[in-house]
């Protein structure tokens, strides 16, 4: 599946989470991610997140698709972090 994922996150621990979830995702600008998981690896994902995050405070929101292909990305001005150069 493809995800993106937006967050807004207590900054005592954007760092932490930011850390974590580039071994998932992609990170394309400050407080996003992006990328193709499998659903095992979405749900662990989101187990790691669980652990981190203070649910009464802090916000994940995650876009589901079944592929990259049903989601045109369009970006206006400078591109923070492209994915196009992974292999």
């Amino acid at each position: 599946m493809y995800i993106v994922l937006v967050y807004d996150i207590e900054e005592s621990r954007v760092n932490k989470v930011n850390k974590y979830l580039k071994k998932y995702l992609h990170w394309i600008q400050n407080s996003v991610f992006e990328g193709e998981l499998t659903e095992a690896q979405y749900l662990l994902m989101i187990s790691g997140l669980r652990e981190i995050i203070e649910v009464d405070v802090d916000s994940v929101t995650i876009f589901k698709c079944k592929s990259r292909k049903h989601i045109e990305k369009v970006t206006l001005g400078v591109e923070k972090n492209t994915t196009d150069m992974i292999i």
